[in-house]
């Protein structure tokens, strides 16, 4: 597998190879995101146009793209330099004026006879009653007729690129396109009466009609396939090698969780006793575990994580819980403390903060095994960092994580398995384009005796009335959040409206009651204000989205969130989990800015009526597309051209399994099939699962 097969050369050669094409019209191709031939052949027609010949316009619902055949009338001359040249014609139902404009002498004269015959194409909208039909895109004699096609594609264009150049160097890509080998399975592609490769892209790029412009048609469907294929090929791969490397077995005999069981106030849910024991089923196997626990907020993720971390320890090994930010850190271990004690293991915090002589105790006593559970932040990954013997790694909110923080975790053991949890609830079809590499387990049942909490939309221009209702809050012993808006990007407005709002609300409220933290506080002040809080010292918490992840204070029952319409639904799901987490009946005051969108208004109210993070993750993902959903900087989540995540969420999911399937039998990708699949992963430009099995 060392360089690109030679049969796809001339689809990765430079665009000016192609006719037509010089360094400039590259440049603008490039605006497009083509930068090869390869490029033009999955960039498709978004719609069409329909130049089938009709009787007459009369017929039309104007204004439309219409093709008639037409006696051609008098001409009439502009009376002034630059006016409109008109030509009266004349179909089998109605008349009607062709108009042009810059007409140089008797052009048209010549081109149009008076009394010709002549088949037109074009736009035709009706001017003082009168259809027109201005600049015709084509004009031929009767005869040539079949010279004009039938439907016309529409491509995306950039400035600089006409649809005229656009057919022509996508016709020129298509001439380039190599016979290929079968990639896809058999009984799949029989099953979906899917085109060959070459096949479908010749199709996808001469519609029929609109029908063949949508993503369920056969040859469009396919291309969307290949892309998923490819991808999700990759992340096979990836996990194929990261099964290949030897897991430790990691078995535990139950006594240590059974302490835990028994000490708590309720029974776990199905889907958490399901999670454990998927968990502790990838802990005991051979192959190393990498694994992605998703639960909604108040699912209980904590308790599934503590149990496989005790299940390390039963082993006699020790287990890691890493957090993104040191309050979230504090917080794990003031949450894992009791059961902890109930399990009678010892439990014990790493951060940053940690200097001299406590730090060179707490590294002695966990190389030497004494710490048996470790919570920590990034600190843990510092390299006089030493485990006895770490089994296993769980680590807090994903997306905070790079891959590459996952595998230096692993380098502190032998095969440590990973463990991550993420109260993002993804929908299926993100979940496998971004975690495609990982098992997934789901908790998608809440734990007894959680209160619903109690969602309502109010406009800003309410705000004093909301401030009343917090005050008597706050006078019943009850802690509040206000969340403030979303500013543009930059973090300093950000900071600007945060501390406006605080100074307004300390005024109304009185002092020593409101706390302050932002994103643009030292992380001393921030950790300061977020304790006054927990601690209860001040009642109301005034914030920006720096709250949004994992901080829990159980007192805390109202959250304000000012200007919900600048936030993504999944973040509101987010922020209102902050409260209905202790005894109290808890509300969530999404404030917004009269008027709504039609869209803001449906976003708002898919919260107000739905508590489930999924159907809430789902709805975002039909309305605001994927880019959107996760931001895209951050999002790992591949750019396709053809496929639609949405749409195609089904697609992603036969891919993976058909990805999977292909690996198990064909683990170097040897046969026939095996080796279309490494075509199509150069095809699809996936240069990382190339260098996996270059070196795999």
């Amino acid at each position: 597998m060392t360089g690109r097969p030679e049969a796809l050369f001339p689809l990765f050669a430079k665009l000016e190879t192609l006719e037509g094409v010089g360094p400039k019209t590259a440049q603008n191709f490039a605006q497009l995101g083509v930068m090869a031939p390869r490029d033009l052949l999955f960039t498709l027609p978004y719609s069409g146009i329909d130049r089938r010949l009709q009787p007459s316009v009369k017929d039309a619902i104007l204004p439309a793209t219409v093709t008639v055949a037409v006696t051609v009338g008098a001409h009439r001359a502009p009376a002034n330099k630059g006016g409109a040249y008109r030509i009266h014609v004349e179909d089998s139902a109605t008349a009607f004026q062709l108009v042009f404009f810059h007409a140089r002498g008797d052009y048209w004269k010549r081109q149009m006879p008076e009394g010709s015959r002549r088949v037109v194409s074009g736009r035709v909208e009706l001017f003082d009653g009168i259809p027109q039909m201005v600049h015709p895109d084509f004009v031929v004699p009767e005869a040539e007729a079949g010279d004009i096609p039938t439907f016309e594609p529409v491509y995306p264009l950039t400035s600089g690129i006409t649809q005229k150049l656009m057919y022509k160097a996508t016709r020129a890509a298509l001439s380039r396109v190599p016979e290929v080998g079968e990639w896809i399975d058999p009984n799949q592609k029989n099953q979906e009466n899917w085109p060959d490769f070459p096949d479908a892209l010749q199709q996808a790029h001469a519609p029929n009609d609109m029908a063949d412009l949508s993503a369920a048609a056969p040859a469009r469907a396919r291309l969307a396939y290949d892309e998923l294929l490819a991808h999700q090929l990759t992340l096979a791969l990836a996990r194929a090698k990261d099964r290949r490397k030897a897991g430790r077995k990691t078995v535990g005999d139950g006594h240590l969780q059974q302490r835990v069981l028994v000490a708590l106030p309720y029974a776990p849910t199905g889907a958490q006793t399901r999670a454990i024991a998927e968990i502790a089923k990838d802990m005991a196997s051979g192959a190393r575990m990498n694994r992605l626990l998703q639960g909604d907020v108040g699912a209980g993720k904590t308790l599934v994580a503590f149990m496989a971390l005790l299940r390390a320890v039963e082993a006699g090994g020790q287990g890691v819980l890493m957090a993104p930010t040191e309050i979230l850190a504090r917080q794990h271990l003031e949450g894992l403390r009791p059961l902890a004690e109930q399990a009678g293991v010892v439990l014990e915090l790493l951060t940053g903060r940690d200097k001299g002589p406590e730090r060179r105790a707490k590294l002695s006593a966990l190389e030497s095994g004494a710490i048996q559970i470790l919570v920590g932040t990034h600190a843990v990954f510092q390299a006089d960092v030493a485990f006895g013997d770490l089994r296993l790694a769980v680590v807090d909110e994903q997306h905070r994580f790079g891959v590459r923080q996952r595998l230096e975790l692993g380098k502190k053991g032998q095969a440590v398995d990973v463990l991550v949890m993420t109260a993002t609830p993804i929908p299926r079809s993100l979940a496998l384009a971004q975690y495609g590499d990982m098992d997934v387990s789901v908790l998608d049942e809440k734990p007894p005796g959680r209160k619903p909490i109690r969602t309502a939309l109010i406009a800003t221009d309410r705000m004093e009335e909301v401030v009343t209702r917090l005050r008597a809050a706050i006078s019943e012993g009850r802690q509040c959040y206000w969340v403030c808006p979303l500013v543009e990007e930059s973090e300093v407005s950000d900071l600007i409206a945060a501390e406006a709002r605080f100074k307004h609300l300390r005024a109304a409220l009185g002092e020593g009651v409101v706390g302050l933290v932002h994103g643009q506080m030292p992380p001393a002040d921030k950790d300061a204000a977020m304790r006054a809080f927990q601690q209860g010292k001040t009642k109301l918490l005034v914030a920006t989205t720096v709250i949004e992840v994992g901080v829990d204070v159980p007192n805390a029952s109202i959250i304000v969130i000012e200007r919900a319409e600048s936030f993504g639904l999944a973040q509101l799901h987010q922020l209102r989990g902050r409260v209905g987490r202790g005894q109290a009946a808890s509300t969530c005051l999404l404030m917004y800015q009269a008027p709504l969108s039609e869209s803001g208004r449906q976003r708002l109210e898919v919260l107000r009526e739905s508590e489930d993070g999924f159907v809430i993750a789902e709805t975002d993902l039909k309305m605001r597309g994927t880019g959107d959903l996760i931001g895209t900087a951050q999002s790992g989540v591949p750019r396709f051209r053809v496929a639609d995540l949405e749409k195609q969420a089904g697609l992603m999911q036969v891919a993976q399994s058909d990805a999977r399937a292909l690996l198990a039998v064909d683990p170097d990708l040897t046969t026939p099939r095996g080796k279309a699949a490494r075509l199509l992963l150069w095809l699809m430009r996936q240069d990382e699962a190339i260098r996996l099995i270059s070196v795999g």
